[in-house]
């Protein structure tokens, strides 16, 4: 794994919801599905409280690495919660 890179993050802590209170909770882990094109207009797609994925400002956000266990995990519990 040394070099290999990963193009984008896969989870994210909220950091800012000042426009959307009702769609983002601070400090809540949400998955982040690629969006390139998104990504060039500074804008990161989120799995959002909706369950549904919507584009927020990068700014709202922060990457954060979960180890491998904790994320397989967290897939889980949201595949649970949304039914995917």
């Amino acid at each position: 794994m040394g070099d290999m890179k990963r193009t984008e993050p896969q989870f994210v802590v909220c950091i800012r919801n000042k426009q959307y209170p009702a769609s983002l909770e601070l400090r809540k882990l949400y998955q982040v599905l690629p969006d390139q094109a998104a990504a060039k207009h500074g804008q990161i797609r989120v799995i959002d409280e909706s369950g549904e994925d919507y584009l927020y400002p990068e700014g709202y956000f922060i990457a954060v690495e979960l180890p491998q266990s904790a994320e397989r995990a967290v897939r889980r519990a949201t595949s649970l919660i949304v039914g995917r």
